[in-house]
């Protein structure tokens, strides 16, 4: 009777075990399908955030703005203006980049695209060789004469947060064929490019 109850225990205790793991296990793969996209340098991670604190920065720096230009180009400033340092296997969350006052192009892009969705403008990461940029699809009569990406028939302007004081719609300076991937940065997603160009 006892030996019964300890085999009922043990398969209880060892169904629990294998739930927690196959639990486990999904929950690391789908972190790893909406945070890391592979390139030919490796595999970039993203870790943007939604956080309150990101929010509010965000609304503060933007209270002013009347229009998606305004708030794309304060925030633009806000991110471009935290100093550039590089630093080995460490990444910092767009909080912390703020609170450390430095960041290399990866924590200041997914610092600036955070603020971004924080605000309600769509945003895009683009993926070169050893860099990452932020796009956003903006229509603004202002930047009639500003050369843009132009990704599937649509226009998008570049935001450089490593260039400090740069303005939306900052040059391009890879070639065309160095772009590996365009991601929707909370999903994850590759976006499919069908055809690109970079014009007026």
């Amino acid at each position: 009777m006892q030996s019964n109850r300890l085999k009922r225990f043990a398969s209880v205790i060892m169904g629990i075990a294998f739930v927690a793991f196959v639990y486990g296990t999904y929950s690391a793969i789908d972190k790893v399908d909406r945070t890391q996209v592979g390139t030919s340098d490796g595999i970039y991670t993203s870790y943007v955030s939604t956080s309150n604190e990101i929010e509010q920065k965000a609304y503060t720096l933007t209270q002013h703005c009347k229009n998606q230009l305004c708030k794309v180009q304060t925030l633009l400033d806000f991110a471009s203006n935290i100093p550039y340092r590089t630093h080995t296997f460490q990444q910092n969350s767009p909080q912390k980049t703020i609170q450390k006052n430095y960041g290399d192009c990866d924590d200041k892009s997914n610092l600036l695209i955070s603020m971004l969705h924080a605000v309600g403008v769509e945003a895009y990461f683009v993926l070169v060789p050893k860099h990452i940029f932020v796009i956003v699809p903006l229509k603004d009569a202002r930047l009639a004469q500003t050369k843009g990406l132009w990704i599937n028939g649509r226009k998008y302007y570049i935001l450089e947060s490593t260039a400090k004081d740069s303005f939306v719609g900052f040059a391009l300076h890879y070639d065309l064929d160095d772009i590996e991937a365009m991601v929707e940065p909370f999903s994850n997603l590759k976006m499919k490019i069908e055809n690109i160009a970079y014009r007026l």
